[in-house]
């Protein structure tokens, strides 16, 4: 007889990246054990800072008003703005990603894999294509009259051709996503900018299974940061991306405790 208890998880809270609000829509649904979803705007991986205030004030809440013990970050370092964001009284589990790419890919071995054969890759998704302006015609257009809103002909031309020239170290558009959504209209329109930008273009399917198990545990050490009240996290600068530490106390410098 198989005496293994089975796996039930705990009652938790998501607090996700608006880049990923299709994909938690679709693989939330009917997880029972889901007792809350905050969601935060896409952008604020680019002031880091910002973003750990963010997650802070979010995790202090969803503490204080849900009966939840563990509450998931669907988000990677992200810039390192998700470095230092700690729990008093839930679990805190965090992907082993740098980004949300990882997430929408399956594993951080494929995301690796692919960035060093594609080292010019611009990843293009539906919530990235929603939520942000990435490269492209209606970007450069947008930017364009931005620009000279406010400066002389000039000098937007000038600021035009430094956007352009950012462009130059990336040669690739590769679209992924989960099948959250039908994807068809956002790979038109990540061709349109391939072809635009005369960038290869590229589509991969991503794996779902590291997402749902995210959202569901069970947690496993290979691929999750799990993080007990008063632990934190940083980035290694090897394969597991992420580490836990515990919180510094009066000076001493954070130790690893995994």
């Amino acid at each position: 007889m198989d005496t293994e208890q089975a796996y039930s998880p705990p009652p938790t809270a998501l607090i996700y990246c608006a880049v990923l609000e299709d994909e938690v829509r679709c693989f939330s649904r009917g997880m029972a054990h889901i007792v809350a979803r905050h969601e935060l705007p896409q952008g604020l991986h680019n002031t880091p800072t910002l973003l750990r205030e963010r997650l802070q004030a979010a995790v202090d809440e969803l503490e204080a008003q849900t009966p939840a013990e563990a509450i998931v970050l669907g988000y990677g370092l992200c810039s390192r703005g998700t470095e230092g964001v700690t729990a008093r009284r839930a679990r805190i589990v965090i992907p082993r990603a740098h980004d949300c790419i990882t997430l929408l890919l399956g594993s951080k071995e494929r995301y690796a894999e692919y960035v060093r054969q594609n080292p010019g890759t611009y990843w293009y998704s539906p919530g990235w294509n929603r939520h942000h302006v990435p490269p492209g015609e209606a970007r450069h257009r947008l930017l364009y009259e931005q620009y000279r809103q406010k400066f002389s002909e000039d000098d937007a031309q000038y600021l035009m051709e430094t956007e352009q020239a950012w462009f130059s170290s990336y040669d690739r558009a590769t679209f992924v996503d989960l099948g959250a959504v039908d994807p068809e209209a956002d790979v038109a329109y990540t061709q349109q900018c391939a072809a635009w930008l005369k960038w290869k273009f590229d589509r991969q399917h991503g794996d779902p299974k590291l997402f749902i198990d995210l959202l569901s545990g069970p947690w496993d050490a290979g691929r999750f940061v799990v993080m007990a009240p008063g632990e934190t996290f940083k980035m290694t600068a090897d394969e597991r991306v992420i580490e836990r530490v515990e919180l510094t106390v009066r000076g001493k410098t954070p130790e690893p405790t995994r």
